[in-house]
């Protein structure tokens, strides 16, 4: 019986501004292997894209770094914690690998990164693939719409957001909008806890949670942005997401009338229950963005 290639893959870490960032690199057949970039999102790092990497690493470049305050990543005592860091960080990160031309995979935390990358760079996107990862006002629920209002001196607000960051509010986060939640793996969830409740973790992603609103700031920036420089995009959504609903990837179409757009009957961690459809593809949209 001939087995599926598995992919070779690398566990480093690299010193970016005093941040020793842990990441995931594949070593494909081919030299000249289109790079995709790997941007996580909450409350999970690196890890949520490992079965990716195991499918589409022996073929292409992946590359997967966790954020300062996430995963394996150490940060030093004082960092400050914002999205403009986390993509100061990651963008330090690319340089320091020598990555000149690749495609973001933007999920989540992973849409303020890489637009804030794609906004400084636009030299380096070879493309996008988008999975609910938001930049539109009608994709935000209406819970995530109070949640992101939230302020340090609202009453009760960190005590909310401190709920999120317990084993119920994380698990919750992968089952919700789930069909069957009974068929996902624990691991993602339990992992993604075991990181929260690090010494400092819990006050980095209250410091985060905080400047959410940042990003809403740039929404209409990033649009600009896509009509400006119209990159090859792949949407793959999962269209029950409680936080990034389906109008959310529909909104992108207006900006990128040629993006190639999937929903899946499914919520936020879409991989964790189409990883068979969503790979491949980004396979094809990789083979077609990046020849």
């Amino acid at each position: 019986m001939s087995l599926p290639q598995i992919a070779r893959v690398a566990h480093r870490h690299l010193d970016v501004e005093g941040v020793r960032v842990f990441y995931r690199e594949s070593s494909p057949e081919r030299e000249d292997a289109p790079v995709l970039l790997l941007l996580h999102g909450f409350p999970s790092a690196s890890h949520q894209f490992r079965r990716l990497i195991d499918v589409l690493g022996p073929h292409y470049r992946l590359i997967a770094p966790d954020y300062p305050g996430f995963g394996h990543t150490e940060t030093p005592a004082g960092f400050t914690y914002s999205f403009d860091r986390l993509a100061d960080i990651t963008e330090g990160f690319v340089q320091r690998l020598g990555l000149t031309r690749f495609v973001p995979y933007m999920f989540d935390f992973g849409a303020p990164v890489g637009f804030r990358l794609a906004e400084r760079h636009p030299e380096w996107i070879a493309g996008l693939v988008i999975q609910n990862g938001n930049a539109y006002t009608e994709g935000l629920s209406d819970g995530a719409r109070d949640f992101i209002a939230l302020r340090p001196e609202t009453p009760g607000a960190e005590k909310t957001i401190r709920d999120l960051l317990t084993l119920e509010g994380t698990r919750g986060q992968y089952e919700t909008g789930v069909p069957d939640p009974a068929a996902l793996a624990p691991d993602g969830w339990t992992l993604d806890q075991h990181f929260l409740d690090l010494p400092g973790r819990k006050e980095a992603q209250l410091a985060l949670a905080f400047d959410y609103g940042s990003n809403l700031a740039r929404y209409d920036r990033w649009q600009s942005w896509l009509r400006d420089h119209t990159p090859p995009t792949l949407i793959t959504w999962g269209a029950d997401d409680p936080f990034f609903p389906e109008p959310g990837a529909r909104a992108y179409l207006r900006d990128l009338p040629d993006a190639e757009l999937h929903l899946f009957p499914t919520g936020h961690f879409a991989l964790e229950t189409h990883l068979p459809e969503i790979a491949p593809l980004i396979a094809d949209f990789l083979d077609r963005s990046c020849p």
